[in-house]
């Protein structure tokens, strides 16, 4: 058992903070689990069961059965919890702080087999919603409870933001209404599956039914609300979760499998894994009266005299943090807020029971609303005083003193978005932008202590700066045994686990070039089989005074419009830019391939190691080129409404993408969460084709 959870004992909820003493140099930080996996509803088994013979044994499901049913069902509540979210910046020595917040949450729902865990001790409910697992070929089914018609003490409540008196969808509005979006899942967008224009309303509930094709891919996925006007207000609540996709299909001389069976133990390697969602949770207090009233208390509004250059966030007394407003969101809160990012829940914490020499799959999330994270893991040197008591502003001195500069590890990348890529691609440091998803073989040379680190150097952050490089968290690395070679490590593990042929042409990929092939889920898209052409231009429009406009080619989102009505069958290249600053690009449904990504100067910067002759110190988008994905970056590295400027800094990404299978309306957007909510979204409709080169409308 964690110590430190040990330590704490039960205290009045009605306490704003709490102040531990912690422990000397050897601190017992709190510890950084996989997220809690979501059970599935009892049920009998029913007819027929999904061959999964093969099921993998890793540890997030060393319970599992060596079946898995065809039909699962799970149960999910949506409820304000009170919870407690550590805050070291207040931190003193020798002490742990956290403060008392009231979010919206993801919960067990009450058919699901475990209780709803207890949030009377700081660190005991971090806000991380529960994993999901699934497998091709299953029928999954989520009830969804709203239960936001009542607050964290169980009193009913009404939704002031959510009102029939007209105006612009696009302002933010219905901040309690809600719905369920499979981030990056190839499935149906209409209905009951991933259907994203419904409106779940407070004391509503509601039963997705997700078919997932038998030649889904496996990978790692995440879930998230997504209903327009309140997404990135409850995402930054912690409303997100991871949901992977395991898979059980071994390739063949003639046909790809799932990597997943090549990552499997064997004599002396586990592949151990570990989920991280990373989360951005922006709490504040607001003040309850004076001239300030429903404002954000910062320590510059409230010193004397005021210091309007001092942002951070202010939690007193009896305060209860929340994410009630979108003044919470924008050009550079969240650096000022104060707040940190925290790890499947946690901050400041520590991943344990790593070993020397081992190889660790990593399963990545992006889960937060807009900042960017640059991941980096370094060592951390044996005279680092401890990390309570650090504050946020001495955050950016502790990494260049204490976690050794220049000596980053690898980070060997084999899936992006969930997709396997077509070869291992090693790199010292990982981008995300907000949805992005990576999967890393990570190994640690030695015992000892690792500082995970973002260290964002680049200017495509949304806010088109680098702010101070900060510490995640810790790994806490056991000895082991000697490194050996990944390559070395994979061809062992194909050897073991496929039959001789199949292990032979696996390890012959390897060898050459560390190649993935047999494992790559979509053929590439070459030009002979491309239809049609689209173009996406992302845009805020600044010019008027006091007010900003997000548009996506010129237009603000309309829930009763159709921007773009594709072919169902039909292969699209699509032109991506940007004409101020820069946005991720998320399409539902169907996933595309990366052609090429032009810069400024016309260089294509997508080839593995390619420089960014614009932007030196941006790495980003080296290695994209052929890689399949959800969500990209489309980078500006101006912020201005004058065509010309806004051309200069400007670039411009191709991709490709197959519309298979599925017909219906669903979104593209930019997944900055709240540019989306004010309008940086389209609807987009697949149809059927009617034979003459168009599209049908309908059966009349």
């Amino acid at each position: 058992m964690n110590m430190l959870k040990a330590r704490f004992a039960p205290f009045p909820l009605g306490l704003a903070a709490l102040l531990l003493a912690a422990p000397g140099h050897g601190e017992d930080l709190p510890q950084i689990d996989n997220p809690p996996r979501l059970l599935a509803i009892p049920t009998a088994q029913p007819a027929g069961a999904l061959n999964t013979a093969a099921l993998l044994r890793a540890p997030l499901e060393l319970d599992q059965p060596q079946a898995a049913p065809r039909e699962v069902a799970y149960d999910l509540d949506i409820r304000y919890r009170y919870g407690w979210i550590r805050n070291p910046s207040l931190e003193r020595p020798g002490q742990i702080h956290y403060d008392k917040v009231a979010l919206r949450s993801y919960l067990p729902g009450a058919l699901s087999p475990v209780a709803t865990p207890a949030s009377s001790q700081p660190s005991a409910t971090p806000f991380i919603a529960p994993l999901i697992e699934v497998y091709p070929g299953q029928t999954v089914r989520i009830g969804l409870n709203n239960k936001l018609n009542r607050d964290a003490d169980g009193k009913p409540i009404r939704d002031p933001s959510c009102t029939d008196q007209g105006g612009s969808g696009n302002q933010p509005h219905c901040f309690n209404g809600t719905n369920l979006h499979t981030h990056g899942l190839w499935i149906n967008p209409a209905g009951n599956s991933d259907n994203v224009l419904i409106s779940i309303n407070p004391g509503v509930s509601f039963q997705y039914e997700y078919n997932i094709p038998p030649d889904h891919p496996a990978g790692t996925f995440w879930y998230h609300t997504h209903r327009h006007g309140s997404t990135a207000l409850q995402v930054s609540s912690g409303m997100a979760g991871a949901l992977i996709v395991r898979g059980t299909r071994q390739p063949t001389q003639q046909q790809n499998g799932d990597i997943d069976t090549l990552l499997r133990p064997y004599a002396g390697v586990n592949f151990r894994e570990r989920v991280l969602v990373f989360q951005q949770i922006q709490y504040a207090c607001r003040f309850k009266a004076g001239q300030y009233k429903g404002m954000i208390k910062t320590y510059g509004n409230t010193a004397t005299p005021p210091n309007e250059e001092d942002q951070r966030y202010r939690c007193d007394g009896d305060d209860v943090g929340g994410i009630e407003g979108y003044d919470q969101f924008g050009p550079k809160t969240w650096q000022e807020s104060g707040r940190y990012t925290s790890v499947n829940g946690v901050v400041l914490g520590k991943m344990a029971q790593a070993r020397a020499g081992d190889v660790e799959r990593w399963r990545m999330v992006h889960a937060g609303v807009r900042d960017t994270i640059n991941l980096k893991l370094r060592r951390l040197s044996d005279n680092a005083p401890p990390l309570a008591g650090l504050f946020a502003r001495q955050m950016d001195d502790y990494v260049a003193r204490y976690c050794s500069s220049g000596t980053e590890l690898d980070l060997p990348l084999i899936a992006a978005d969930g997709l396997t890529m077509g070869k291992v691609q090693t790199r010292k440091s990982v981008v995300f932008q907000p949805g992005y998803r990576w999967d890393a073989l990570v190994s640690f040379p030695s015992a000892g202590k690792y500082c995970l680190i973002n260290d964002v150097k680049v200017s495509s952050t949304i806010d088109r700066s680098a702010p101070s490089a900060r510490l995640l968290g810790v790994v806490d690395v056991a000895p082991g045994q000697a490194s050996r070679p990944l390559q070395e490590v994979l061809i062992g593990a194909a050897r073991a686990h496929f039959p001789p042929a199949v292990a032979t042409k696996v390890s012959a990929e390897l060898r050459n070039g560390m190649k993935l092939s047999s494992f790559v889920p979509h053929p590439d898209i070459s030009p002979q089989e491309v239809t049609g052409t689209q173009t996406l231009t992302f845009n805020i429009d600044v010019s008027q005074p006091g007010a900003a406009f997000f548009q996506v080619d010129g237009k603000p989102y309309a829930g009763e419009r159709i921007d773009r009505t594709l072919k169902l069958g039909g292969v699209d290249e699509w032109t991506l830019r940007s004409d101020f600053v820069s946005h991720p690009y998320h399409i539902h449904v169907n996933p595309f391939q990366i052609v090429k990504i032009v810069d400024p100067k016309g260089k294509d910067i997508s080839a593995e190691g390619a420089p960014d002759s614009m932007d030196p110190g941006d790495t980003q988008y080296s290695g994209l080129r052929n890689v399949w994905k959800d969500t990209l970056w489309v980078k500006n590295i101006e912020a201005s409404n004058d065509p010309k400027i806004a051309a200069a800094g400007r670039y411009t990404i191709t991709i490709r993408t197959r519309y298979q299978r599925y017909i219906g309306d669903f979104v593209l957007h930019c997944h900055i969460l709240d540019h989306e909510d004010q309008g940086m979204m389209q609807n987009i409709r697949i149809a059927l084709p009617d034979g003459r080169g168009g599209t049908a409308l309908g059966h009349h």
